[in-house]
Formats: C-alpha cells, structure tokens, sequence
C-alpha cells in the first residue's frame, strides 16, 4: 500500500477506535462502578504510555536546544489538562451514564462549533454566512437525535445531554488555550504532558472519594474493559491519528474523523441493542454535514482577508 492509502487507513481506523470508546463505558457501567472508579481505572491503565511518551518528548527537546518550559507555561498545561482531559472526560463519563452512545458523540462533535463561536467573541473574528449554516444544521441534528433519545431514554437524558455539552464545551477550550502553546510546545509533547496531569489528579480523586482497596475488588470485566479503553480507545487511536496527519495532512484527517458518529451509531445498535431510526441518522449526518462545513470555510479575521481560521476536535 501506498504511503497516503496507509494514512487514510489510519485515520479512518483511529476515527471508529475513538469513537468505540462510548461502548467500553457502556459496558464498564454494567458491572455497577461509579463514574469516579471508571475514569480512574482508564487514566491508570493509560499513564505508563503517556509517561514514557512526555520522557521521551522531554530528552528530544533537550537534544534538540528547546528552551525549557517557564513557570508560566508549566501552569498552562497543568490547567490544560484539568479542563481539556479530566473536566471533560469526567463530564462525558457521567452523561454516558444516561444518554445513548450516539447522542453522546453527537454532541461532542458540537466542539469546533463552540470553538468558533468563542472565538468570534473574544478574538472579534466575524463569522461567515456558511458557517451560520453549518452551526444550524450541526444543531438541528443534535436536537433530532436528543428528541428520539427522550422517546426511548426518558427525562433523565436531558441531564446526560447537559453533562456531555458541558464535556464539549470545555474541550472547545481546551482547544482554545493549546492554540498558541502548541507552537512553543508541539503537538505529541503538549498531550502527553497534558494527559498525565489529567491522570495524576483523576487519581488523587479516586483516593479521596474511595478506599484503596476498590482497586483491587473489581470483577474481572472491569479490569478488561478499562483496558480496553485505556488502549485501544484512548492510547492508540492518538498515535493512529498523528501518524495519519503525517501522512496524508491535518485537514483530511480532521474529515475522516467524522467517521467516528457513523460507526458509532451501528455499533451501538450491534453491541448495546439501542435504538436505530432513520432520526438518529438523518440528525448524526446534519452534525456531520455542519462539521464538515466549518473544517473548510475559511474565517477572515478583522485585519486581513487572507487569514483563516478553522476547528477540529
């Protein structure tokens, strides 16, 4: 296989490996853990990569004459970390708790629209026409598919929905703060170190909401399934999709990515038996439609007509 198909491969893979990542919390959650025990055991099978990924990045950048990070940049990741990848993924746990796997990825697929609205309020970025209509079918979809939620899911779907808007949100600004630090930093260097920051505080939440001893109580499916996570959902698919943007550039990989909410929706169905209508599909492709859109228009920013500006989870 050419060097580009292998990068297609990768994204396309990476996509649905992320995206399965619902379905591991859905299955850990049959088991009667808690949502702090859940994120706990996904961030302690995944901190040994993440750690050996920011010690390598660490003695590269000493070889390579990097300044080392300030004080002030210290802080920044560590406060990345808290809102990009603990906040966020600990909102995303609890509303896995009440709303289906395809709504939840639904609606994180709304970050690049709370990225660009964001940014058009503190950065004065005027938006485009195209991107108003692409925010408003991203909308619209998500809301047909929270209304067949409802229908089969109840009134506690609308807390599930709000936790995982919550979990959105706050990666939008995660995405929003990393911008500038990516370029002093590098991309595989701010996440590990990012990551492991999320994964020391998610434990250090475990240890003061439980004893220590429901580590090691777990019914074996447990351990299984956050391995799972931890690795195939989690570490794997972020090494897929670097290698990806590598290969075959960010923005093709950012459109494979919207790979995830399809497959999603049919793994559900296959492995979780929740309900598939032609609602839920028609509203998961007018998110994918509207997140299409925004990944390509370009934004002119208030001094020049040539800068553009564009979101991507």
């Amino acid at each position: 296989m050419s060097n580009r198909t292998i990068g297609f491969l990768l994204a396309a893979l990476g996509s649905v490996l992320f995206a399965g990542k619902a379905i591991a919390v859905k299955f850990t959650y049959r088991y009667g853990i808690d949502p702090v025990t859940l994120i706990a055991f996904r961030m302690l099978f995944a901190l040994p990569f993440f750690a050996v990924i920011a010690w390598h990045e660490t003695r590269r950048a000493r070889r390579n004459g990097v300044p080392p990070l300030t004080r002030q940049e210290k802080l920044r990741i560590v406060l990345l970390g808290l809102i990009g990848y603990y906040l966020s993924s600990f909102l995303d746990f609890i509303g896995l708790q009440y709303v289906s796997a395809g709504l939840e990825r639904a609606i994180l697929f709304l970050s690049p629209t709370f990225v660009l609205l964001m940014t058009a309020f503190w950065l004065k970025r005027p938006i485009a026409r195209a991107q108003w209509v692409a925010m408003a079918l991203a909308y619209a979809g998500v809301l047909l598919v929270f209304v067949q939620d409802i229908r089969f899911g109840g009134e506690q779907v609308m807390l599930g929905s709000l936790c995982v808007l919550g979990a959105a949100f706050s990666y939008a600004c995660y995405l929003i703060g990393a911008g500038e630090l990516i370029k002093r930093v590098g991309s595989t260097r701010l996440v590990a170190y990012a990551m492991c920051t999320s994964c020391v505080v998610v434990l250090l939440q475990f240890f003061i909401v439980h004893d220590a001893g429901v580590l090691l109580a777990q019914p074996a499916g447990v351990y299984g399934w956050s391995l799972i996570h931890a690795t195939l959902n989690t570490v794997l698919p972020v090494f897929m999709i670097m290698w990806s943007v590598e290969r075959i550039g960010a923005a093709m990989s950012a459109q494979l990515g919207m790979l995830g909410p399809i497959s999603l929706l049919f793994m559900a169905a296959w492995w979780l038996d929740e309900p598939l209508t032609l609602w839920h599909l028609g509203g998961t492709v007018l998110v994918i439609m509207g997140t299409y859109v925004l990944t390509r228009v370009r934004t002119p920013s208030p001094d020049t007509n040539t800068t553009s500006a564009r979101s991507k989870i």
